[in-house]
């Protein structure tokens, strides 16, 4: 098995058949206020991005659902400020990324709508996660201004599992490398205010393309 046909194991049916619970998308509204616990208690700011992914289905329909979350998404821009735009990351796997400087609560709300579109045209079991960006406060002026990289920034994410119903930390650092400590911080401060994957074996590395900084890149 290589380490792509883990990940499908890992956040697919293999999780899917462990699942303790059902994955619900009215969890994804935890982060409107677990964002401010990170800020607050841990000292760190959002990256302003989010991404919704997802597994494609060779399908006319399939296809149809994904058109149909983007363009909605694309018209509400004006009234919620939330960017959206479709890709494919170099594993294969699809996302929905979506940008908002202005309102996180804005952001979070669109992640609930795309995915919850996907359900309601009998697509959830596409669903894969839903992931979210923060970085150290000390890092963030490198980052948005264009200089240093993942080893500059202390990237850390909130991945939640649809097919565990859970979230889980990840906090990865250069050559494929993850912070536990940070990890299991994090764990510390948000359990309860999010629902926590209790099986670290569950706690799965969404690693970027080669040159990505993010897990969707």
């Amino acid at each position: 098995m290589g380490l792509l046909d883990g990940l499908r194991e890992l956040l697919g049916t293999r999780a899917e058949s462990d699942a303790t619970r059902d994955a619900d998308p009215e969890d994804l509204f935890g982060m409107s206020t677990a964002y401010l616990t990170m800020q607050a208690e841990l000292g760190y700011d959002t990256v302003d991005e989010a991404a919704l992914c997802f597994a494609g289905v060779d399908s006319t329909d399939f296809a149809d659902t994904v058109d149909e979350v983007v363009a909605i998404l694309e018209r509400g821009q004006e009234e919620t400020g939330t960017e959206a735009e479709l890709h494919e990351d170099g594993h294969g796997y699809r996302w929905v990324v979506l940008r908002d400087e202005d309102d996180y609560e804005d952001l979070v709300t669109s992640m609930h709508f795309a995915a919850d579109t996907f359900i309601e045209r009998d697509y959830g079991s596409r669903l894969l996660a839903a992931v979210f960006g923060f970085e150290k406060s000390d890092g963030s002026a490198s980052h948005r201004g264009g200089g240093g990289g993942t080893a500059d920034r202390d990237p850390a994410y909130w991945i939640y599992s649809f097919r565990r119903g859970a979230y889980y930390p990840f906090a990865p650092r250069p050559g494929n490398e993850r912070d536990s400590s940070v990890e299991f911080k994090l764990e510390s401060v948000l359990d309860g205010e999010l629902g926590v994957e209790s099986d670290k074996e569950y706690w799965y590395p969404l690693w970027p393309s080669e040159t990505g900084e993010h897990p969707w890149e």
